[in-house]
């Protein structure tokens, strides 16, 4: 897809989204029954030309549900949106309007922004309301123990970190020892969550890590990509960026003469927006995904019937199967999935958030089920129980080849058992210490 053509688009569906989010912004619930679901998106602010795919395949998946089976269990999905801009404070105001909202109160919360999961963290757990942070947030609320109220699945930034590493070590044959890997991260919440596990395999592992901070939103980098390929030559780079920080990345490490193939971004580095607006100097790029792009999937030939043809979905045609737009889809499929898994034990009925938080803890995406749902092939399995609330997905390195995502390696699980885990529960366990939280004995469940 070209950028011009996005940017068109994007425009469109921010003036749409802004005269549909009236009901929000009044505060005022929808009178009719139904199971109320909110969206914390960011169709403007800097961020907006990633967050308006995800936004979009996140909305149109609950329309799919709504035209096909009549919402989730015979009860229809009451879906609405609030902007937050990628903005914390945006975002807090956006729980505090949705939590609320509907006959029973929000379903779950996924704000698509580490920032926004850290300062609504408390809030959830006193209000009783699931957080989904899939692929972003706290890395050590996977330990559900202590948050039973949030959830990491699939994969968390330190799973991710890992799994990049694992991948390197693989190109290496296993000698990392000695090796330079520099880390250019956004310098927010969100850039700093791998730095912990990356310091861990530094010292694992032996190879030496140079931090590279890159201030919001990302346009300055051109002493950071000096330092990096004239004085450093590390043998790798990860990069953790976001928005327009990661084809300026592209840009500058193409300036230096870094190659490519050994350049590895984070999941939020590896979308089509980024590879078209770096051109032509983006071919070889690599990122992981935990999430496949593509449209011959089951789900689409559903989407097609019920949403896209018939005039009912967000955005333009041009977005889907894309990276960012399937990433929406498959949040949509987690919030709905423990919606389905809850109203198994509660019934089929407008069910509270503190009755979705235990379907959300029992989701069992197996490959049964995800070929059932029509998602097999776009993520892989994952099972959650109540102190492990990641549920054990893997992560896919992908490379850029031109004009689409191409596999570059097979689906690498993270060593969570001796590794992460450890690391996870040290984490969770400080923080309740912190808090003066009471962790849940998970033995009985």
């Amino acid at each position: 897809m070209r950028l011009s053509k996005f940017t068109k688009a994007s425009v469109y569906t921010m003036v749409a989204a802004a005269l549909t989010v009236g009901v929000l912004a009044g505060g005022e619930a929808r009178a009719e029954d139904g199971q109320y679901v909110p969206g914390m998106v960011y169709r403007t602010g800097p961020y907006a030309p990633g967050g308006i795919p995800w936004a979009d395949g996140y909305a149109d998946y609950f329309t799919l549900l709504n035209e096909r089976d009549g919402g989730i269990g015979g009860v229809k999905i009451l879906y609405d949106e609030c902007d937050s801009a990628y903005n914390n404070d945006k975002g807090v105001e956006c729980y505090e309007k949705m939590k609320g909202q509907g006959p029973t109160g929000a379903s779950a919360f996924q704000p698509l922004s580490t920032g926004i999961s850290y300062a609504i963290l408390d809030r959830v757990r006193a209000d009783k309301i699931p957080l989904i942070t899939s692929g972003l947030g706290r890395a050590d609320a996977s330990v559900g123990s202590v948050f039973p109220y949030v959830f990491t699945l699939p994969v968390t930034y330190w799973a991710g970190a890992d799994a990049i590493v694992q991948y390197i070590g693989q190109q290496e044959k296993g000698a990392l020892k000695g090796k330079k890997i520099a880390l250019v991260y956004h310098d927010s919440a969100y850039g700093k969550e791998p730095i912990k596990t990356l310091e861990a395999l530094a010292a694992k592992e032996g190879f030496e890590l140079s931090l590279f901070p890159v201030p919001h939103p990302g346009l300055e980098q051109k002493a950071t990509w000096l330092k990096i390929g004239r004085q450093l030559r590390p043998d790798y780079v990860i990069m953790w960026g976001w928005g327009v920080m990661n084809a300026t990345a592209l840009k500058e490490a193409a300036a230096v003469g870094f190659p490519m193939d050994h350049f590895i971004g984070v999941w939020w580095s590896g979308s089509e927006v980024d590879m078209n607006a770096a051109g032509e100097v983006a071919k070889g790029f690599k990122a992981a995904q935990f999430i496949l792009p593509g449209n011959s999937f089951g789900v689409y030939k559903d989407l097609k019937a019920k949403v896209f043809d018939a005039g009912k979905a967000k955005g333009e045609a041009a977005e889907h199967g894309t990276v960012i737009y399937n990433r929406g889809l498959g949040a949509a499929l987690l919030t709905a999935e423990g919606i389905k898994v809850a109203q198994d034990k509660f019934g089929k009925k407008p069910l509270t958030g503190e009755q979705i938080q235990w379907g959300v803890e029992h989701i069992n995406l197996s490959p049964e089920r995800l070929e059932q749902i029509g998602f097999s092939g776009m993520i892989n399995p994952v099972k959650l129980s109540c102190d492990d609330h990641e549920g054990g997905g893997s992560v896919i390195i992908t490379q850029w080849d031109g004009k689409e995502w191409q596999p570059a390696s097979d689906w690498i699980m993270p060593r969570r058992e001796g590794f992460l885990r450890p690391m996870y529960e040290e984490s969770a366990m400080a923080y309740a210490k912190e808090k003066g939280i009471t962790p849940r004995d998970c033995s009985k469940e």
